[in-house]
């Protein structure tokens, strides 16, 4: 990690977000319709460097039918001393068909909250993987 710039702001290395991302369990999946985005939270597990969450027919799964360019992020924040971290992630959406990892997924502690069917997997490749973290002096 790099240290905090004078405000507070620590950018985290590609190691340290990818260990912050492996065991959150809900984020945000940012997708464009036309030209408007439209952010939806999902529960996903990580599966061989991949960002992998479970869906239906519509918005999510129309992306990883086009491989759209997605974006994920997942955060976590402590109101209390006002301290946080967010990690960003930014790749293609596919389908996931191969019955390997579909299998393997299938042992990820991932089970969606929302009712009704998830019959797709979706995996999001990371292209580009960024994070922060937002530190405050705390008391003694």
């Amino acid at each position: 990690m790099v240290g905090a710039d004078p405000i507070g702001l620590e950018p985290l290395d590609e190691r340290a977000c990818r260990g912050l991302l492996g065991d959150r369990g809900i984020g945000r999946v940012a997708v464009s319709i036309g030209a408007v985005p439209a952010v939806f939270p999902v529960n996903y597990g990580v599966l061989d460097g991949d960002v992998v969450f479970r869906t239906t027919d519509g918005t999510k799964f129309d992306a990883a039918v086009r491989r759209a360019v997605v974006a994920f992020e997942v955060d976590e924040v402590d109101p209390l001393y006002h301290e946080g971290w967010s990690v960003l992630v930014v790749g293609r959406a596919e389908v996931v068909t191969d019955e390997d990892r579909l299998a393997r997924a299938g042992r990820l502690p991932m089970a969606p909250w929302a009712p009704g069917p998830h019959e797709h997997l979706v995996a999001i490749r990371p292209a580009m993987v960024s994070g922060r973290r937002i530190v405050q002096g705390r008391p003694a």
